[in-house]
């Protein structure tokens, strides 16, 4: 459908140049003023400990770890973490499980990661066959799919029959990685989506309560002073000294915010956690907790390229 230009609107109905005064049009945004630290593979002890702090800081995947931690852990048989980014969940998954990291082609340029034994692929299709895996992990990536119906199709397509579906989103979280955030779900909507005739057995957790989303509100004003790109280094330097002076604020709501996880989920919360199982009858794993032509040809070739 052509767009009408404000010469061609109706009389009367002509939008000022600013209808809403000084306010963006967040449209237009593309970029983002702040934006965290990309996720570091924990391939050493250093990293796994800067990675821990992180996670008391970060309450969005202190969360998640925390799920994670309590799941992963009995997961047997083919593990599929889509939209991996760093792997940083790599090491919950059990010795008698086999991980694959799969992200779209553009991670690096979109959301900055590059992690070499990750398997890249273009387009809506997954390089791996039909009924392949018994497990899909998913954290934090279905807000930035645009087409998530083809996007659950795909977890339905790769997924063994009885298979288990584990996927996080977040739902109080600042619009990030602009212009490519395009949801929030509710557990409602989750139940829709992951519905017959893929999934059955659909449940969904909050990760976090009102209490959690206050903390991480107030430290989400204090963090990014610590990391402020302001253009002045005048203003660079009084934004850091700031934030240094409101360091003791963040700890201390820190650690009320990683008690308050410890309750129940509340209707204000963080996140979700989603739990689902694909219709049909499960399939013994092989022995090895592996599957035999589990990716496929196209994944094989980017492997040997």
């Amino acid at each position: 459908m052509r767009e009408l230009s404000d010469d061609q609107a109706p009389h009367g109905n002509k939008r000022p140049a600013e209808p809403l005064g000084h306010r963006t049009d967040m449209t237009k945004r593309e970029g983002e003023a702040w934006r965290p630290p990309a996720f570091a593979v924990p391939s050493t002890r250093a990293r796994r400990m800067t990675a821990a702090f992180r996670r008391f800081l970060d309450l969005q995947a202190g969360t998640i770890w925390r799920d994670l931690s309590a799941l992963l852990p009995t997961c047997e048989g083919v593990v599929l973490d889509v939209g991996c980014g760093a792997q940083p969940y790599r090491s919950l998954v059990s010795p008698q499980g086999k991980y694959i990291g799969i992200d779209t082609a553009d991670a690096k340029s979109l959301f900055g990661y590059e992690i070499p034994d990750t398997i890249h692929f273009q387009g809506n299709r997954w390089p791996l066959d039909n009924a392949s895996v018994d497990i899909v992990l998913c954290t934090e990536t279905m807000e930035h799919v645009a087409d998530t119906r083809q996007f659950v199709s795909e977890i339905a397509r790769v997924l063994r029959p009885g298979g288990e579906l584990i996927l996080t989103v977040p739902f109080s979280a600042r619009y990030h990685f602009i212009p490519h955030d395009y949801w929030r779900f509710t557990p409602a909507s989750l139940k829709q989506i992951f519905s017959a005739p893929h999934f059955q057995s659909v449940s969904v957790y909050a990760r976090g309560n009102a209490v959690t989303v206050a903390c991480y509100k107030v430290m989400a004003l204090v963090l990014p002073l610590l990391h402020t790109s302001r253009p002045s280094a005048f203003l660079r330097y009084t934004s850091r000294v700031v934030g240094l002076a409101l360091s003791p604020l963040v700890l201390v709501l820190a650690t009320i915010a990683n008690v308050s996880i410890r309750g129940r989920g509340g209707d204000d919360c963080l996140g979700y956690t989603v739990l689902a199982r694909r219709c049909g009858v499960a399939k013994p794993a092989t022995s090895d907790g592996s599957s035999a032509n589990v990716v496929s040809g196209v994944a094989a070739e980017a492997d040997a390229t």
